[in-house]
């Protein structure tokens, strides 16, 4: 009997799951629009032309361009058809098609993103491995004293502070946009800060249970120096949780940046979702929460995947 592929299964297994996610976020969030209260016409022609140019006849125009007079169910059908064929339709504000659109204010977002969880992993990871070294030491009480600092502190008002000292005093970066790499500093830091104050306690507590696990004294005891011993066993061990734990900082990343996004004027997907809530663009919320949870689903498959390649146990099973 053939034994499946587990990169194969593995695929399978996140291609089903990206299928029922595409269905239950497109439901979901197409009924949470019609909920909203107002006229969904009246909004979007707002958007369009502006609160002192829109009128009844604009607004009338709207809705049977865009066929919202029709049955909410038909509406429903007629998108899902669309995106059987990777078709997410246009944008109602702009006439754009939303997967240009997307794919801009996605691109931003995953850049922020990554540059917060690379500050993240280098303040975290050597915190964290030398206060779990030495657990109950000066280290790990400090490390730990600045965790709860950091942790009580808002995002929002976190990166206030910080324009506030780095823009605005020092004149070092600038506030807001993204005109170039500079740009990305105060953001990234202010979202890095926040993460690495949970995560260096992930990586001392990782360290803590591998330095307390029988193997390592095998290894010291079978004649592998400290060193060798922290290296190839200790830190490899340690780093699945923290491998699964940076993945999960990448999903809130993408998925919950809304304030910092807006407190730096910064061209995400977050701002971009809450603009077009506003302006009732169904069809780009509907693109934008579906990109966000296919997001999701292949982060899950990248750790899944990293964690097979770390540890070999999960190979063999």
């Amino acid at each position: 009997m053939t034994q499946t592929n587990p990169f194969i299964a593995a695929l399978a297994q996140r291609g089903l799951q990206a299928v029922v996610v595409a269905l239950i976020v497109g439901i979901v969030s197409f009924a949470m629009m019609q909920a909203l209260p107002g006229d969904a016409a009246y909004r979007i022609a707002a958007g369009r032309y502006g609160y002192d140019m829109m009128d009844a006849a604009s607004a009338e125009l709207v809705r049977q361009e865009l066929g919202l007079d029709r049955p909410f169910w038909a509406q429903l059908l007629q998108w899902l058809g669309a995106l059987a064929t990777f078709d997410l339709g246009q944008s109602a504000v702009y006439g754009t098609p939303v997967i240009d659109e997307i794919a801009t204010q996605l691109g931003y977002s995953l850049l922020l993103a990554a540059g917060a969880v690379v500050v993240s992993v280098l303040i975290a990871v050597p915190m964290g491995i030398a206060a779990g070294l030495r657990p109950g030491g000066l280290v790990d009480r400090v490390s730990l004293g600045i965790s709860i600092l950091l942790r009580a502190i808002p995002a929002f008002a976190l990166g206030v502070v910080l324009v506030l000292i780095f823009a605005v005093q020092l004149k070092l970066f600038p506030v807001a946009g993204f005109r170039g790499p500079q740009h990305l500093i105060l953001p990234s830091l202010t979202l890095g800060l926040g993460l690495a104050a949970v995560s260096n306690r992930v990586v001392r507590d990782a360290v803590v249970e591998a330095m307390d696990a029988e193997w390592r004294l095998f290894a010291r005891t079978k004649g592998l120096s400290a060193r060798l011993t922290l290296v190839r066993h200790v830190l490899r061990n340690a780093s699945l949780p923290v491998v699964t734990y940076v993945g999960v900082q990448m999903a809130y990343l993408i998925e919950g940046v809304v304030i910092v996004e807006t407190v730096f004027a910064w061209p995400g997907i977050g701002h971009a979702l809450v603009h077009a809530i506003f302006g009732r663009d169904i069809a780009m919320v509907q693109g934008t929460a579906l990109a966000l949870g296919l997001i999701y689903v292949a982060l899950n498959l990248v750790i899944d995947l990293a964690c097979r390649a770390i540890d070999p146990r999960t190979r063999a099973t």
